[in-house]
C-alpha cells in the first residue's frame, strides 16, 4: 500500500519506520528537520563541539520499553544521567535541591524553619496516601481540590508538588491545580515517583537525541518531504489525497502523527466525532531558549539540579523551568548550557544560543474523556491518529500510539482484502 505520514515527531517517525517494512511511505514534515521535540543543536564553546538537546532528553528502560527496544534495534548508545530536581521561589526566597541532604538544606536556615519541615511532612504524607486513589474509578477530584480537602500546606503545594508537575507537563500552576488527580497519581506511580527511596535510573542518548533520528534515516526506505507543510488531507471512498507544498498526492491511508489540533485543522471534511474528540484536546505554548546564562539556575550552587523549577511572584504566570544540560548530558564546559521555558525576558540576550517554540498538551477532564474515545475515530475513512497526546505526552506514549495505529491499519487492510469479492472469470 501507499501510505502518508503527516508529522515527524516520535509518533510519525515510529509510524514511518514500522510501515516502511511492508509499504511505500511518504513522510511529511513542515519544519526543516525531522524529529519534532527530538531537537539537537550543534554548538561550539571554547573550541569544543557540543550536541545539546532542547526537547526530548531522558528515558529509562523500566518505563520506556518500546523506545529502548527501538534503540537496541538501531544500535543507539546511551549513558546514565541524573534526574535531580530543585526549586527556587521568587516569592519566599526558598531554594533547595531534593537530591541530597546537603542540597535539601543548602539554605541552612531551613533547618529551623517550621514551614520547611511542614513541607517535608506533607510530602511524606502525600506519597503515603496518594496510591489509595488508584483504587477508585473515573478521573477523581482535581489536584487543587484534593490538596485543599487534605489540608496540605501552601509550602508543599506551591514550592514542591505544583512546580514539579508544572515542569513535567510544561503547564502553568493554575492548570496543574485543575489536573485530574487520579491521572496524575497513575503517572507518578508508574514512574516510581511516589517513593522517597531509590528510583529507576535514567539515561540520555550519546551524541544527542537526534542520533536515533539519524539511525532511523540511515536504515529506512521512506520518501521524506522535509520543509513541506501539509495544507489539507481530503478523504473519499477510494483513499486520501494529501495537498502540500509538493503538490497533490494520492494514498491508500494516512497517519496523522501531528498534534491533534493540527490534525483537525488539516481535515476540511472532518466529521462531528473528529471535531468533538480532537477539538477537546488543548495545548500550552512554551517559549524555549537554549542559553548560557547561569543566573537562571538557583543562586546557591548546591541547589543546581538537572531540573530547576522557578516559582514566580505571579501565581498565574506560565511554568518556568530551566534544565541544566551539563548535568543531564554530562557536559564539561566553561559556561553551563541551560534550556529555559517561559523566562525569556530575564535571559541575557548576549548569551542566547537558540530560540524555539514548543507546544504541549493540556491535561484536564475534557482531554481525559477524549482519550477514552479514540476508537470512535481511529481508522475511519482511512485516517489514523497517532501522537503522545493519547497518553501522558512523553516519547513512550508517542511510539506506543504509533505502533497501535500501524497494527490496526494493517489488520484492517488485511481484513478488507480477505473480504473483497473475487472478480468473475468470463
Amino acid at each position: 500500500m501507499r501510505i502518508a505520514v503527516v508529522g515527524s515527531g516520535i509518533a510519525g517517525l515510529a509510524s514511518a519506520w514500522k510501515l516502511s517494512r511492508r509499504h511505500r511511505v511518504v513522510l511529511y514534515e513542515a519544519n526543516d528537520y525531522l524529529g519534532g521535540h527530538t531537537h539537537t543543536h550543534e554548538l561550539e564553546q571554547a573550541g569544543r563541539r557540543y550536541a545539546v538537546d532542547s526537547g526530548f532528553i531522558v528515558f529509562n528502560p523500566a518505563h520506556y520499553p518500546l523506545l529502548c527496544a527501538l534503540f537496541d534495534e538501531l544500535g543507539v548508545a546511551s549513558r546514565p544521567t541524573t534526574m535531580s530536581f530543585s526549586v527556587h521561589s521568587a516569592r519566599s526566597g526558598l531554594e533547595y535541591n531534593a537530591t541530597s541532604l546537603d542540597g535539601l538544606f543548602c539554605q541552612r536556615r531551613n533547618l529551623l524553619s517550621p514551614r520547611f519541615w511542614g513541607m517535608l511532612g506533607d510530602l511524606a504524607r502525600f506519597y503515603r496516601r496518594a496510591p489509595a486513589l488508584l483504587e477508585g474509578a473515573g478521573p477523581g477530584p482535581t489536584l487543587g481540590d484534593y490538596l485543599e480537602a487534605g489540608r496540605y500546606g501552601t509550602a508543599f503545594r506551591d514550592e514542591h508538588l505544583v512546580p514539579m508537575a508544572s515542569a513535567l507537563w510544561s503547564s502553568p500552576p493554575e492548570r496543574i491545580l485543575a489536573f485530574p488527580l487520579r491521572y496524575l497519581i497513575r503517572f507518578m506511580a508508574n514512574h516510581q515517583m511516589l517513593t522517597l527511596g531509590r528510583r529507576a535510573p535514567w539515561r540520555v542518548v550519546v551524541g544527542g537525541s537526534a542520533s536515533y533520528v539519524r539511525a532511523l534515516r540511515a536504515r529506512w526506505q521512506v520518501r521524506e518531504r522535509v520543509g513541506c507543510p501539509v495544507r489539507a488531507v481530503r478523504r473519499d471512498a477510494d483513499g486520501v489525497r494529501v495537498e502540500s507544498a509538493a503538490g497533490s498526492e494520492r494514498f491508500d491511508h494516512v497517519v496523522m502523527a501531528c498534534h491533534s489540533d493540527d490534525a483537525l485543522a488539516l481535515l476540511p471534511d472532518a466529521d462531528a466525532r473528529e471535531r468533538d474528540i480532537l477539538g477537546a484536546i488543548r495545548y500550552q505554548s512554551n517559549d524555549t531558549v537554549l542559553h548560557t546564562d547561569a543566573r537562571l539556575l538557583p543562586r546557591n550552587r548546591k541547589a543546581w539540579a538537572a531540573w530547576n523549577a522557578h516559582v514566580p511572584d505571579d501565581p498565574g504566570a506560565p511554568c518556568t523551568v530551566s534544565y541544566c544540560m551539563n548535568l543531564l548530558q554530562g557536559f564539561e564546559s566553561p559556561d553551563p548550557f541551560v534550556v529555559t521555558l517561559n523566562r525569556s525576558d530575564t535571559i541575557d540576550p548576549a548569551r542566547i544560543l537558540r530560540r524555539m517554540h514548543y507546544r504541549h498538551p493540556v491535561y484536564d477532564h475534557a482531554m481525559i474523556a477524549a482519550q477514552h474515545r479514540r476508537a470512535e475515530i481511529q481508522g475511519r475513512r482511512r485516517t489514523w491518529f497517532a501522537g503522545a497526546y493519547w497518553g501522558w505526552g512523553f516519547h513512550e506514549d508517542g511510539i506506543r500510539s504509533a505502533y497501535e495505529a500501524v497494527d490496526a491499519l494493517e489488520a484492517r487492510a488485511s481484513s478488507d482484502s480477505h473480504h473483497r469479492p473475487e472478480t468473475a472469470i468470463a
